[in-house]
């Protein structure tokens, strides 16, 4: 059974940074398509990174390109997200999936598996 659990969220200041991980239990996240997600109240989700299975393909929402960044950590089965000078508008649940059908990285419905979510809240 596929458990992704995220962690790192918190309330942070405009202008700060955090860094998400989404750690996988059940599979080697090295062979899957992993998407970072957001979903702020009254909302509908949507992807803010995602990186394939090979480290040079990764793709980002345009409002975050520059300021936040998708890695992997091989040996700990893990994925990061790096977001700095965060913004207000940045504030939400965010979650991670994979096991993603097909190429389209911000296709909520082609990952088959998701995490629990980690709020992200960015107030002064």
């Amino acid at each position: 059974q596929v458990q992704l659990v995220e962690s790192g969220g918190g309330l942070v200041q405009p202008g700060g940074s955090l860094r998400l991980s989404c750690e996988a239990g059940g599979l080697i996240l090295d062979y899957y398509a992993v998407g970072w997600f957001r979903q702020a109240p009254g909302k509908e989700r949507e992807g803010v990174a995602a990186i394939g299975t090979s480290d040079s393909t990764t793709d980002y929402l345009d409002s975050v390109k520059g300021r936040f960044t998708i890695s992997r950590d091989y040996a700990k089965n893990t994925v990061y997200l790096q977001m700095n000078n965060l913004k207000p508008e940045d504030t939400a649940v965010y979650y991670c999936a994979t096991d993603r059908v097909g190429w389209e990285p911000w296709c909520t419905s082609c990952y088959r598996a998701w995490g629990q979510g980690t709020q992200v809240t960015v107030s002064s």
